[in-house]
């Protein structure tokens, strides 16, 4: 596990800086984290706040306030959720759209030359493993967080 962990971390200071590179692409003022949230709100456009904040696994203050810079700098746009007059649904703007596709050609692009060289069954078999791995993270960090595992709760 030492290995792992030791990798893990390496792979995820990597992918920070990338979202941070990401970010900057989309807008010089954007949040690092918020790339992502733009992409999820493309997947699923007329997504609520609340389960973006559930899904990602932050509280609704943080929620709101990625959002509302995003709404502010005429990426993201809010309707009332007529379901619940508390909630709100999001989509991207055409400007959303267009700068995310951006970013991604970007991503993509510099991803398909750092495994230029890997089989397409390699990228195929790390792609379920990347995808089993969320899951279980998920999963555990649901049920006890690292503060408890560290314990010993």
């Amino acid at each position: 596990m030492h290995h792992l962990e030791r990798e893990l971390g390496i792979f995820l200071r990597r992918a920070t800086a990338s979202s941070s590179a990401m970010a900057r692409m989309v807008h010089p003022e954007l949040d690092p984290a918020a790339y992502e949230l733009l992409a999820l709100i493309s997947g699923t456009p007329d997504v609520r706040a609340s389960d973006l904040a559930a899904y990602i696994g932050v509280g609704r203050g943080t929620m709101s306030r990625q959002l509302a810079r995003l709404a502010e700098i005429g990426l993201v746009s809010r309707a009332p959720d007529p379901e619940d007059f508390r909630g709100q649904l999001l989509s991207l703007t055409d400007e959303g759209h267009q700068v995310l596709q951006t970013a991604q050609t970007g991503r993509r692009t510099f991803l398909g030359r750092a495994l230029d060289d890997w089989e397409p069954e390699q990228i195929a078999a790390l792609t379920l493993q990347l995808g089993r791995l969320n899951r279980d993270l998920t999963t555990a960090w649901t049920t006890r967080t690292p503060a408890q595992e560290s314990a010993g709760a």
